[in-house]
C-alpha cells in the first residue's frame, strides 16, 4: 500500500485514476491544479507522484522543479495528451522517474508505479543503512584528549601526509584511519584495510601486491594486491608492526617510488595510494630489536596520533554510553534503555583494559540482560563475563 497523489486538471482522469489505483489498496490524494498539488505535497509524505504537464495557471513542469528542490527522492511520473519527445527529455532531465502519454495504458502505468515504489524502497533502505554505517563509525567524546585527536584529523586529512596511528587494542585506531580517509580528497576512491597480524607471514606479500598465475602452489589466477586496490585512495596498514622483514622493505620501496611488482613478476605497476598506519607496539623497542625497519618507520610515521585509552578519557564515558545504548538497541529492535547516573559513575570506576571494545561489549550485555533501566548494581553485577 503506497500513498499517491495525483495532480490532473482533468477530472475524469483524476476519478479513473483514484479508482483503479484505490483498487489497488493505494491511498490517493486529487488536486485540480498545480498550486493546490504542490500545497498537499508539502503537507504530506508521498510514495509517488503523477503529475499532469499542461495546465492552467502553474504547469506540470514548474510544479515538477518545485518537488525536485525540495523531495528529489519522491518519484514523480509525468502524464500529458500533450506529449512529445522534447518535452518527455525535458521531464526526465529535470528529474521526472517516467513519462507516460494520453489515453493512459493503465498496465503500463501500473508497472511503472510498481517500479517507482520499488525505486523509493530502496532509497529509503540506503538512507537507513547509510545512517547505521555513519552511527558505527561515529568519533565519540569530547575530552580534552579527544579533542586533540580530531584537531589532528582536521587538519591532516585534507594533506596526503602518512600517518602512523598508535595506541592500546580496542582504542579506536581504525576509526581515526577511517575518518583521515573520509575527510581527505582520496574520500571518493577506496578504503582498503591490511590487518597484517592476521596474514601469515609467507602470505603477507601476496596480498600486498598480488601475484602472477603460477607464482606458488596455490596461485592458480593473477591476482591484483591490496596496494594496486587502493589505486588513488588510502591503504591503511592495521597492526603493521607484525609485518615480516622481507615485506617491510617492499613497503619501503613502495613508498620510495610509488611502483610495485607482483610475486612472480618482473614488471612494474604504478601506484598513487595514500599510507596510513597503526600499531599497539612500541616500535622504538621494535626497532632496537631488529623486528622493524627503522627507515621504514620514518617514512611511515611523518604525522604521529596517538589515540588515548578509555581510563585516559573517563569523562567521555556518559557520551559513549548514550551512543552504544542508541546503536545496540536499534541493532536489537528494542527500545533505548535508561542508563541511571549511579550506572554512570560505576561505569567510570572500571579498570578498562579492552578500551572502547571491551565497553561496547560490557553495554551490550547489560542491554540485554536488564530491563528497562540500567543502574549502578546492574554494572556490578554483569561488567565482568558471568562465571559459574
Amino acid at each position: 500500500m503506497a500513498d499517491i497523489l495525483v495532480i490532473d486538471d482533468e477530472k475524469s482522469i483524476r476519478n479513473t485514476l483514484k479508482e483503479v489505483l484505490e483498487y489497488e489498496k493505494h491511498n490517493i490524494d486529487l488536486s485540480a491544479d498545480g498550486i493546490e498539488g504542490l500545497e498537499l505535497f508539502r503537507k504530506n509524505e508521498y510514495d509517488v507522484i503523477l503529475l499532469d504537464i499542461k495546465m492552467p495557471g502553474m504547469d506540470g513542469i514548474e510544479v515538477l522543479d518545485n518537488i525536485i528542490a525540495e523531495s528529489s527522492d519522491t518519484p514523480v511520473i509525468m502524464i500529458s495528451g500533450h506529449g512529445n519527445i522534447d518535452t518527455a527529455v525535458e521531464a526526465i532531465k529535470k528529474g521526472a522517474y517516467d513519462f507516460i502519454e494520453k489515453p493512459l495504458d493503465l498496465n503500463r502505468l501500473l508497472i511503472t508505479i510498481r517500479n517507482a515504489l520499488d525505486k523509493s524502497e530502496l532509497i529509503t533502505e540506503t538512507k537507513v543503512l547509510k545512517r547505521k554505517v555513519s552511527k558505527t563509525y561515529d568519533m565519540v567524546g569530547e575530552s580534552p584528549a579527544m579533542q586533540k585527536v580530531k584537531e589532528m584529523i582536521d587538519r591532516v586529512a585534507p594533506t596526503d601526509a602518512r600517518v602512523l596511528i598508535t595506541g592500546k587494542n580496542g582504542t579506536g585506531k581504525e576509526l581515526v584511519a577511517r575518518w583521515l580517509h573520509e575527510k581527505s580528497n582520496r574520500a571518493s576512491q577506496p578504503f582498503i584495510e591490511v590487518n597484517c597480524a592476521a596474514i601469515p607471514s609467507e602470505l603477507i606479500e601476496s596480498e600486498l601486491f598480488g601475484h602472477e598465475k603460477g607464482a606458488f602452489t596455490s596461485a592458480h589466477k593473477e591476482r591484483k594486491g591490496k596496494f594496486e586496490q587502493a589505486n588513488n585512495g588510502t591503504i591503511f596498514l592495521d597492526e603493521v608492526g607484525d609485518m615480516s622483514l622481507s615485506a617491510q622493505a617492499k613497503v619501503l620501496r613502495v613508498l620510495q617510488e610509488s611502483r610495485l611488482s607482483p610475486v612472480g613478476s618482473d614488471k612494474d605497476i604504478r601506484v598513487d595510494v595514500r599510507v596510513i598506519a597503526a600499531t599497539n607496539k612500541n616500535m622504538k623497542e621494535e626497532i632496537e630489536n631488529n623486528r622493524f625497519r627503522e627507515d621504514l618507520y620514518h617514512r611511515l610515521s611523518v604525522i604521529l596520533i596517538y589515540v588515548p585509552t578509555l581510563n585516559e578519557r573517563l569523562e567521555d564515558i556518559p557520551l559513549l554510553a548514550e551512543h552504544f545504548n542508541e546503536l545496540i538497541c536499534n541493532e536489537y529492535g528494542m527500545q533505548k534503555k535508561i542508563i541511571t547516573p549511579d550506572a554512570i559513575e560505576e561505569l567510570q570506576k572500571i579498570q578498562w583494559t579492552g578500551n572502547i571494545r571491551e565497553f561496547r561489549n560490557v553495554l551490550e550485555r547489560l542491554i540485554i540482560l536488564c530491563d528497562k533501566e540500567i543502574t549502578g548494581k546492574d554494572v556490578i553485577t554483569y561488567s565482568q563475563p558471568i562465571s559459574k
